[in-house]
């Protein structure tokens, strides 16, 4: 495409093209898509760049710094901001939390605000750790109350209601605390084929509560309604029925809440409850955040990585993404005055699993633990040094005084918050890059992407093939079919130990690989530890205690094959 002196080349792989075709691109009233690719980049660069007209900038200038970026494919910001750039109400956010307080009013009002928020492709987490437990008095009528589990449910239902308008599906983080009197039912709703479907559920974890773990000790379970102790129950009984739980179904997850509160930046203004939807993004009550991760496969030169050029677009990266808070048309008015107050970014990077081959280095050797220190660290020091250059120009946040950051002499930031390791789903997939800092789930599969089955063969594995001369039709119709290369002649060893898939990593692997990034992320990671269909419960038990000693926020298993329609499409999976 040609763009006053600018020629810019796409890239996109057949699989992204119809991605966007299903998700992205504008279309008219009879579903017929009406922009091209380019067009949809451009419609993003240009609503962003609307920003800088606030702060007398080159507004033509930075579309084209923004449009060249995004279509380079070197970063993608979250879906919401690809979907409703430029539309009318465009709502560019895709993580928010909002608070259920003990009544009625608030629990249907917050439903209404989720409502709104769904309806343009965002994600909302909720704690429903205020309400009153099951069976507890309900004075104003005399009655009993329902419990936090039944609202739940109604929330889900409206979830099912809106489908975010057919382009994302409903996505919901439900937290309750491990305190709670409810927390057994809590914990076991999932294992109910059906229940809860639009959510992912976790458990807001006390740093009490695995003392009283380690210990083998019953805790205090307290009555949110009058702050009194209720019972006490052992610590392992709990634990244990969270681990049943995860092993079967994948839920619930744990978040470390004591951990996350720790590292809130502004303690001044609130306290962390939820997270969004994947767990990677706390959030105080009505607060929003914008996502986007930079493609740090892009960067890879002469056998190392070009930190000069992964500089210079952190700092546009950042740029872009407090622009869009600027440009946000947000759902309710206490969602706006919280985002705008603390003015929460979240950078993070995709392409890990793609660079690491580029590398040549193991998934899980030290020396990748080493190298995402490396990378993330520079990735936060660089974003932080580009929030303080915008808030030297702009201002610092509103609610930088009595800050974490409010110290004598520090230079002000203009982002309460600037990095996050989100899953990228969709956007690594347009950006035909490996999915966040995951490893390869297979090396080729089929998915749908709504009604669009997309069969998608690692890229990388068939160009390193070629160079290496053992590249065939017949190889690549194996691997189809296994989804792995670990038990197929003819490939150098090498090559298998580059390649080598989610399930043939030990999950304390890939704890180790989340601690590395969590140690340099303003936020949390997400980072699915996938376990194998044989796996037990002990496993899980194990893992998730490793995750709470190596300093994670928190966690999230999957055992393959454990929900039902889990199960890829290719055979010779253990």
């Amino acid at each position: 495409m040609i763009f006053g002196c600018y020629t810019y080349s796409m890239e996109l792989s057949d699989n992204a093209k119809k991605i966007l075709n299903a998700r992205y691109l504008l279309k008219d009233e009879t579903g017929k898509v009406i922009e091209s690719p380019e067009e949809m980049f451009w419609r993003i660069a240009k609503t962003v760049a609307r920003a800088e007209t606030s702060f007398d900038e080159n507004v033509r200038w930075w579309e084209e710094q923004f449009h060249e970026l995004l279509s380079s494919l070197r970063f993608l910001p979250n879906s919401p901001a690809i979907m409703n750039a430029g539309k009318e109400g465009g709502q560019l956010a895709a993580c928010f939390v909002l608070p259920v307080e003990d009544s009625i009013r608030s629990i249907f009002s917050t439903l209404k605000d989720a409502a709104l928020i769904l309806q343009t492709g965002g994600g909302t987490g909720f704690s429903f750790s205020h309400l009153r437990p099951m069976a507890d008095v309900v004075r104003s009528t005399g009655g009993i109350a329902s419990g936090p589990v039944s609202f739940m449910k109604i929330f889900n239902t409206t979830t099912d209601v809106i489908k975010q308008g057919g382009a994302r599906r409903g996505a919901n983080m439900g937290i309750l605390r491990v305190d709670h009197p409810d927390i057994l039912d809590f914990v076991r709703i999932k294992r109910d084929a059906g229940e809860l479907a639009n959510f992912n559920i976790s458990v807001a974890v006390t740093d009490a509560f695995m003392a009283a773990l380690e210990k083998d000790e019953p805790y205090e379970v307290i009555n949110p309604r009058n702050g009194r102790v209720v019972e006490k129950l052992a610590a392992r009984t709990v634990f244990d029925e969270i681990v049943a739980s995860a092993w079967e179904t994948g839920d619930p997850g744990l978040i470390f809440i004591d951990r996350i509160n720790r590292a809130n930046p502004t303690p001044n203004v609130g306290t962390f409850e939820s997270t969004n939807p994947c767990g990677e993004q706390p959030l105080l009550p009505y607060e929003a955040c914008v996502l986007g991760s930079i493609n740090v496969a892009k960067y890879f030169r002469n056998g190392g990585i070009d930190y000069g050029s992964l500089e210079t677009d952190v700092k546009t990266a950042v740029r872009f993404l407090d622009d869009t808070i600027e440009v946000n048309s947000y759902p309710t008015e206490a969602i706006e005055l919280m985002h705008r107050g603390n003015r929460k970014i979240g950078l993070g990077i995709m392409g890990w699993a793609d660079l690491l081959v580029l590398l040549g280095i193991p998934y899980n050797h030290p020396e990748a633990f080493a190298k995402a220190r490396e990378v993330m660290k520079f990735v936060q020091e660089a974003s932080k040094r580009a929030s303080r250059e915008l808030a030297a120009s702009r201002g610092r946040f509103p609610n930088f005084p009595g800050s974490v950051y409010d110290l004598p002499g520090a230079r002000p930031l203009r982002n309460a918050t600037t990095t996050t390791i989100a899953p990228t789903g969709t956007i690594s997939a347009i950006a035909n890059c490996s999915g966040g800092i995951e490893p390869y789930f297979a090396l080729a599969y089929k998915r749908f992407v709504l009604d669009t089955e997309l069969t998608e063969i690692n890229p990388l594995f068939i160009q390193l093939a070629k160079e290496q001369g053992f590249y065939s039709e017949d190889l690549l119709q194996e691997v189809l079919r296994k989804g792995s290369v670990s038990r197929i002649t003819g490939i150098p060893s090498p090559m298998k130990g580059l390649f080598r898939t989610a399930l043939e990593i030990p999950p304390e692997d890939h704890i180790e690989m989340q601690a590395a990034f969590q140690k340099y992320t303003d936020n949390a990671v997400s980072k699915t530890i996938n376990l194998p269909h044989r796996a037990k419960k002990e496993d899980v038990a194990r893992v998730f205690a490793l995750a709470y000693r190596k300093g994670c926020k928190g966690i999230t298993v999957f055992r393959y094959g454990a929900r039902k329609g889990t199960m890829a499409k290719f055979a010779d999976v253990d």
